[in-house]
């Protein structure tokens, strides 16, 4: 069965049983906790917490995705990669185990027909309900294992619901590894389908979490991987000979010049697999935005590159991933378009890359051959560290250089010095997420007990409102006194949150005891703005209130974004469709743009055409539709924003069609004027264009006319012959001063 027919059969099966399709979320999450897209329920995770109530009860989706926690098992093993497809389906307080396994039983023996007798059920310790249910489906007892935590228990976080799962495994035969089940061999009994029956909350802790208590509702989420069922199904041993990366397995060994040798365990084997697998996984995040760089997602999508740059070489082959990452494309895009949206970033940002390695290699070559001409019998772990953590330069290659001089290198040492930088990093980020998870608690909590912000700031600048909840950085309070910084929460805003590239509103809060300065308003759950306040006369507490938006900003601000719209619309008609967004800052009278291009762009030609479109005061249409609608209708969704089942669409004349939630101008040429001041790289791949609009544009006009007014009277010129007298003044300036010389 080919992975097409896979995903089709997965989807049709749920449909049939009253779920949802939901389009993959991007690899690019909009949740601040997570790094990457790492399972099919990142986008379902507000239905879980209870932060969003869902449209529909249940859903089914293929979800991107990519781990690198497993990383160095890529290639060792068959099953292991750092992109993957997930089939899921999902429950929101409907159905719960028993439908869950008896539908997961029906798909697995019946649809696809895998073989009942080398199916293995695995379920968390105390698990008795699943264990019965297993066994009313046929499941023998022989065939059931109970595992602990570490295996059959998940946790959406700590704290955060949680429950036991059960995961169904395939036994792959003898030569796969050892009998005894999952239990003791997970090569030979493959891990395929995890179903999560999430019941509890977890409470926080170092170690031991404990359980809360139940939530009030019980959900359901699955994970299905399609690389590892299609090699079951398609009767190959690896996920790199399934018919998602043959192409490019084949590729690797007609570029190599040899044949893959088979799982032999050998490091030809493993190379040939991690250089097929890392080239799917760069191509697809750099579909999705991600782009090198030293930290964060940039920092996975470079060691991925650079550990398929390394094995490629140890199989001979010189500027692989231009090539790999092009087979990719032509496999995968007719399931996944972005990459052929994306197919000229993705070859120009793995070709400067891989040059770039390799003079990275070369550097680190120079300063490793004197490390070597300076060590007696040993390099020291401090310099292998330092190589590899300012230069890029892999310590497996530092070992092999220091063998072929007849040194070692101290890799304890090295060991520590990187476990040491892991823990200080693990140590912050797991600060920054603490603090963020302990202030979404909060927020849930005021949520539930006195509901979301009614947010009226599309047709009003001011509401009647009532203060709901005060929060200071230690929690929840009862007053504010003059001075004092707080956050608000409104039952009704006008403000609107900092969403979309668009900065939050500013403006005032008044109450019968108090004055308040709105300083910014962000959102803190989906539907809860969080206003940011500085009291400045009287006591604030809860209670009614009146909510007023600085307008003028506000104005300033539509400005700007609706700018943006067209500047996006317009650089798409002078580059072509590859210049999509991939960041922006909309604020009043200026805006950041951030856009894929791999050359520098003259900025007068692109200027004219916004601004001459602005002139023709094109009409600004805000309507909405379901996403699938707006897709159809050609509407462009932002880079790294998420969406819901409804969307809002904003058009700007016949040009201009793009997703957003945004607050924009009434007419087109309420925007204009628009003036860039800049053009910029920001990385490979990536460019910025910064501009001004409406008045603050104006006043750089006048500025730059009073600059070249006062140049021209000091040179005696007309303002138009300015340049050309400066020039010819600066040439006999340098001509005479050679002559002194």
């Amino acid at each position: 069965m080919r992975s097409s027919d896979i995903r089709a059969t997965f989807l049709d099966f749920f449909s049939e049983r009253d779920h949802r399709v939901v389009p993959s979320s991007p690899l690019v999450p909009s949740d601040p906790t997570l790094l990457l897209t790492n399972a099919g329920m990142n986008q379902f995770k507000p239905y879980f917490l209870g932060e969003t109530v869902p449209e529909h009860p249940r859903a089914v989706s293929v979800q991107k995705c990519a781990r690198t926690s497993d990383i160095e098992n890529v290639g060792r093993t068959t099953r292991h990669a750092t992109f993957f497809e997930m089939l899921g389906n999902f429950s929101f307080g409907d159905y719960f185990k028993a439908e869950a396994i008896a539908w997961a039983w029906e798909l697995f023996t019946r649809h696809y027909n895998l073989d009942p007798e080398r199916l293995w059920v695995t379920v968390y310790l105390d698990d008795d309900e699943a264990e019965r249910l297993w066994r009313r489906m046929g499941v023998p007892s022989s065939r059931i294992q109970r595992l602990g935590m570490e295996d059959n228990y998940w946790s959406m976080g700590v704290p955060g619901p949680c429950g036991p799962s059960s995961e169904l495994h395939y036994d792959r035969g003898p030569s796969f590894g050892r009998e005894g089940g999952p239990a003791v061999d997970g090569e030979r009994y493959q891990e395929l389908w995890n179903l999560v029956f999430m019941q509890n909350l977890r409470g926080p802790g170092k170690d031991d979490y404990p359980i809360l208590g139940e939530l009030p509702s019980r959900n359901i989420d699955t994970g299905l991987g399609l690389d590892r069922l299609a090699a079951i199904l398609q009767d190959v041993d690896t996920v790199c000979e399934t018919d998602l990366l043959s192409p490019t397995f084949s590729l690797v060994q007609e570029m190599a010049g040899r044949a893959y040798p088979g799982r032999d365990g050998s490091d030809d084997s493993t190379s040939f697999r991690v250089v097929t697998e890392h080239a799917r996984s760069i191509a697809f995040l750099i579909a999705d935005g991600v782009l090198p760089s030293r930290d964060g997602r940039g920092y996975v999508l470079r060691r991925l590159m650079r550990r398929a740059i390394r094995h490629a070489r140890r199989l001979g082959i010189d500027l692989a991933l231009p090539d790999l990452t092009s087979s990719v494309i032509g496999a995968l895009s007719g399931t996944w378009p972005e990459l052929s949206e994306h197919s000229g970033l993705i070859r120009q940002v793995v070709t400067a890359e891989e040059e770039g390695f390799d003079r990275t290699l070369r550097q680190g070559s120079r300063l490793l051959d004197t490390a070597i001409s300076r060590a007696t019998s040993t390099i020291s772990g401090r310099t292998a560290f330092e190589l590899h953590d300012t230069y890029g330069f892999p310590i497996d290659l530092t070992i092999d250089a220091a063998r072929s001089a007849g040194l070692t290198v101290d890799e304890e040492a090295f060991a520590e010095l990187l476990e040491a930088q892991r823990r200080q990093a693990h140590e912050a980020s797991r600060n920054k997420k603490d603090e963020a998870v302990s202030r979404r608690d909060l927020y849930r909590r005021v949520t539930a007990e006195r509901g979301r912000t009614d947010f009226v700031g599309y047709d009003s600048h001011s509401a009647e409102t009532t203060v709901l909840a005060l929060i200071a950085p230690h929690g929840e309070t009862r007053a504010a006194a003059a001075g004092d910084e707080i956050d608000v929460i409104l039952s009704r805003s006008p403000f609107y949150a900092e969403s979309g590239g668009q900065v939050g509103d500013t403006g005032e809060l008044r109450t019968s005891t108090a004055r308040a300065r709105v300083v910014d308003t962000r959102l803190g759950l989906d539907g809860l703005h969080v206003h940011t306040v500085r009291v400045l006369d009287g006591e604030l507490v809860p209670g009614d209130a009146e909510a007023t938006v600085d307008a003028s900003r506000r104005e300033a601000t539509a400005r700007s974004h609706s700018a943006t719209h067209v500047l996006h619309a317009m650089l798409r008609r002078l580059l072509g469709d590859h210049a999509t967004q991939r960041g922006s800052r909309v604020e009043p009278g200026r805006l950041r743009f951030d856009f894929t291009h791999h050359s520098p762009l003259e900025t007068t030609p692109l200027q004219t055409l916004v601004n001459d479109y602005l002139l023709d005061d094109p009409s600004v249409h805000v309507w909405e539709a379901s996403r699938t609608e707006a897709e159809r209708a050609g509407a462009i969704a932002l880079f790294g924003e998420k969406y819901g089942d409804t969307v809002r669409i904003v058009d700007i004349g016949d040009a201009s069609r793009e997703l957003c939630g945004g607050t924009h101008v009434g007419h087109g040429s309420q925007a204009g004027p628009v003036h860039i001041v800049s053009e910029s790289s920001i990385g490979t791949g990536l460019r910025r264009v910064e501009a001004l609009t409406g008045a603050d544009a104006l006043r750089h006009y006048d500025h730059e006319h009073r600059v070249l007014t006062e140049l021209a009277t000091l040179l005696n010129v007309h303002p138009d012959e300015a340049p050309d007298r400066l020039r010819r003044h600066l040439q006999t300036l340098t001509e005479t001063q050679n002559q002194l010389d």
